[in-house]
C-alpha cells in the first residue's frame, strides 16, 4: 500500500491522478457527494442558446434570479441573498458578524472553523456522541449554550454524520439562543435529498426569528460545483442590507444567473433525483446494516456514514483498496471526533453502488 499522510477531499482528484497514477476521468467520486444525475438535461440543452449573455452585465440586483430562488425555497425574495457559492456567503457573513466565540457540532464541515479563525474569532465543540448514532440530543445541547457564545453554526443534515435536526428541534435551539443573544447560521447544503425536506427545512423559521440565516447552494443537489452559485436566506433586513453593502458587485457570472433560472424551476429533474437518492440510500443502509463488518449510522441525506469494525481494516485501507479500482470515499479520520474507523460515501447510480459494495466486501468481509 502507498504510504501517505494525503486526506483526500472529493474534488481532490487531480492529486489522486498524481499519487495513484489513475486517470480522474476513470474515478467514480463517491466523496463529492455530489448528485449521480450530473446537471439536468433542460439545463444541458439550454444554456449554449444564452452564450451571448456574457456580453453584458447581469442585473446587479439579481431581481429574476432571487424571485425564482424564492418561490423554491418558498419565502420572499426581500429575504435572499445571492453569492458565488455558499463559501462566500459563509465568508462574508462572517465577516459582517464578527463572532469572537462560536460553537459548531462535532464532526462537522471544517469551512466554519477556518472563517471564523480568519476573522479572528475562536470556536468550540459541541461532539456528537456516537452511542446516540450521532443524533443530536437537543436538550443535552442547550445547556450549553450561554452568554459566552455568540454564534452558533449547523450543518442540516450535518456533513459528514448524514444526522438532522428537525424543524421543531430547530425551534426549541433558536427560542434558547435568542435569550443569550447568540444568532445561528445553519447550512442547508443537503437538505433537498432529505427523506421529507418539509420536517427539517428552517426557511419557514425566517419569517419568525431575526437571528437566523440560512445557506443553500447548488453544487450538490443539482450537481454544478463548479457553477459557484448559492444563496442565504434570512428573515433579518439589516444583515442584508450590511453583507450586500459588504459584498462585491456581479459576483455571480451571467451564465450562472440564466443556469439558476433553468434548474430552480425544472420539476422532473427534482423529481428523479429525489427517487433515486431515496431508493439507494434505503438499499444500502439496509444491506450494511446486515454486516458484521461495519456499523452504519440512519442518513438523513444523500450520503452515509460508515464505523469499520473489521479489527485489522483501517479508513486508509479501505480508502487504498477502493481507489485503486476507481472508486473514491471519504476517509474520514481527519474530521474532529473521528478516527481512522470512519469512511464516509455518497449514493450513486445502483451500478456504481454496487461496484462499491463489492470493493466494500472483498475488504471488511473476506
Amino acid at each position: 500500500m502507498i504510504q501517505h499522510k494525503d486526506h483526500f477531499h472529493g474534488s481532490d482528484l487531480e492529486a489522486i491522478e498524481q499519487i495513484y497514477h489513475i486517470k480522474k476521468e476513470d474515478i467514480v467520486s463517491f466523496s463529492a457527494n455530489v448528485n449521480p444525475l450530473g446537471i439536468s438535461y433542460r439545463l444541458k440543452s439550454t444554456l449554449a442558446e444564452n452564450l451571448d449573455a456574457i456580453t453584458t452585465y447581469p442585473d446587479r440586483e439579481y431581481t429574476a434570479l432571487r424571485q425564482c430562488i424564492a418561490r423554491y425555497a418558498d419565502t420572499d425574495f426581500e429575504n435572499i441573498i445571492v453569492g458565488n457559492g455558499s463559501t462566500e456567503l459563509i465568508s462574508l457573513f462572517i465577516q459582517t458578524r464578527h463572532p469572537k466565540k462560536a460553537l459548531i457540532l462535532g464532526p462537522t464541515y471544517s469551512e466554519y472553523e477556518r472563517e471564523i479563525a480568519l476573522g479572528g474569532g475562536t470556536t468550540l465543540y459541541y461532539p456528537l456522541k456516537e452511542e446516540n448514532g450521532f443524533a443530536m440530543d437537543v436538550e443535552d445541547f442547550c445547556t450549553h449554550l450561554s452568554d459566552q457564545v455568540d454564534l452558533l453554526v449547523l450543518c442540516n443534515p450535518n456533513n459528514p454524520t448524514s444526522t438532522a435536526i428537525t424543524c421543531g428541534q430547530m425551534r426549541r435551539i433558536l427560542d434558547a439562543c435568542l435569550q443569550y443573544g447568540i444568532f445561528v447560521m445553519v447550512d442547508e447544503t443537503y437538505v433537498e435529498f432529505a427523506p421529507s425536506e418539509a420536517d427539517i427545512t428552517c426557511v419557514p423559521l425566517t419569517n419568525y426569528y431575526t437571528n437566523l440565516i440560512i445557506l443553500r447552494g447548488t453544487s450538490k443537489f443539482f450537481a454544478a460545483p463548479g457553477l459557484r452559485l448559492g444563496y442565504a436566506v434570512t428573515g433579518n433586513q439589516d444583515l442584508i442590507k450590511a453583507i450586500n453593502t459588504r459584498k462585491n458587485p456581479w459576483t455571480i457570472n451571467s451564465l450562472a444567473e440564466i443556469a439558476g433560472r433553468l434548474m430552480f424551476p425544472d420539476d422532473e429533474y427534482i423529481r428523479l433525483t429525489r427517487e433515486l437518492i431515496s431508493s439507494e440510500r434505503d438499499r444500502m443502509f439496509q444491506e450494511l446494516s446486515g454486516w458484521d463488518s461495519v456499523k452504519v449510522y440512519q442518513p438523513m441525506a444523500n450520503f452515509m456514514l460508515v464505523r469499520i469494525r473489521k479489527p485489522d481494516v483501517s479508513s486508509q485501507d479501505l480508502f487504498d483498496h477502493c481507489i485503486r479500482q476507481g472508486l473514491m470515499i471519504r476517509d474520514c479520520s481527519t474530521f474532529p471526533f473521528l478516527d481512522n474507523r470512519y469512511v464516509r460515501f455518497c449514493f450513486m447510480n445502483p451500478e456504481e453502488n454496487d461496484r462499491l459494495l463489492k470493493a466494500f466486501r472483498e475488504k471488511l468481509e473476506g
